[in-house]
């Protein structure tokens, strides 16, 4: 049987809505609603009517901030917008389902989750990323919403340990991308800006369960391991997408997407679709990279929005 949302509003108002280790919910399974709470028919995937829909078949997404985003480097070296979660959430859940994210950040997910009236849980290794979705969540004011949105600090490689087998509705995350940020920011984009990057490494910890200190192939296996971890987690034919982006290092492409698609391939995921997210209407000041003898793209300018669903057993 799938565990029903509470509808005992005294009870959701109390419910934490950050978990540390001292807490009695610790490495235990949740107390979360996983079912919908709208009427819309079993079959359909989410609660879009047609014309939502249409706007969603285009492969190319762009998305603007608003001023509950986190723009500040100093709290988050890389934010996506609120509304960006909100348009995946939307396309792939009901009101009333759960969405786990398992690289949680500064929480924009958990927003997007409580405007949506879906539950959600994210997960962090970092205090200070889980002070900030704490902040946030308590910042967060949603009206004739019974819906519960948590912060946990823990490894995502625990996450099976709070959430039953097939009750997860949606997957959505940006993960580290490897080792990416860690290292000095060099490039001459920044060095003629005012605003303390140049120079600077912008990773989000040096923690050694982070995925972000790894070299790629080190990278891709943990990815793979957690993801494999997750997969029974997550309801068949229900979807798992990863916001992610490609670097260049010593000169060289590195293609972060595609080691991800084939290992989540490996780990039994089935890639869907590949969305690009056009982020040109949000990027200032780029640089003249490679000019005038090496064309490099910005990948500043685009990130890739890679949606798998765990298919049906055969």
């Amino acid at each position: 049987m799938k565990k029903k949302p509470s509808t005992d509003y005294t009870k959701a108002e109390t419910n934490k809505i950050a978990i540390r280790e001292s807490d009695e919910e610790y490495g235990k399974k949740l107390d979360i609603g996983i079912s919908r709470t709208c009427k819309c028919p079993r079959n359909h995937l989410n609660c879009m009517s047609p014309k939502e829909w249409l706007k969603s078949q285009l492969g190319v997404w762009q998305f603007f901030y608003e001023s509950r985003d986190i723009r500040d480097k100093q709290l988050h070296p890389a934010t996506f917008p609120i509304s960006l979660c909100k348009k995946i959430i939307e396309l792939f859940t009901h009101e009333g389902e759960l969405v786990l994210d398992p690289f949680v950040g500064s929480g924009t997910t958990l927003i997007a989750a409580a405007d949506l009236n879906r539950n959600a849980v994210g997960f962090d290794l970092q205090e200070s990323y889980i002070k900030l979705c704490e902040r946030r969540l308590t910042e967060q004011k949603v009206l004739f919403n019974n819906s519960r949105q948590v912060a946990i600090k823990d490894d995502a490689r625990n996450i099976d340990k709070y959430i039953e087998p097939d009750s997860v509705s949606l997957i959505w995350t940006s993960p580290p991308y490897a080792n990416l940020l860690n290292r000095p920011r060099k490039n001459k984009s920044r060095r003629f800006r005012n605003n303390e990057q140049y120079g600077k490494i912008e990773q989000y910890s040096q923690d050694p369960k982070d995925l972000g200190i790894l070299p790629l192939e080190e990278y891709t296996k943990a990815m793979g391991d957690i993801f494999e971890s997750l997969l029974p987690l997550l309801r068949p034919k229900h979807h798992c997408v990863i916001n992610v982006s490609d670097m260049w290092w010593d000169n060289k492409r590195i293609t972060i997407h595609i080691s991800i698609v084939e290992e989540l391939r490996k780990r039994g995921y089935e890639l869907r679709n590949t969305i690009i997210w056009d982020r040109t209407n949000i990027v200032n000041q780029i640089g003249i990279f490679g000019w005038p003898s090496n064309y490099i793209t910005m990948g500043v300018t685009y990130e890739y929005l890679l949606d798998f669903w765990r298919p049906e057993e055969k």
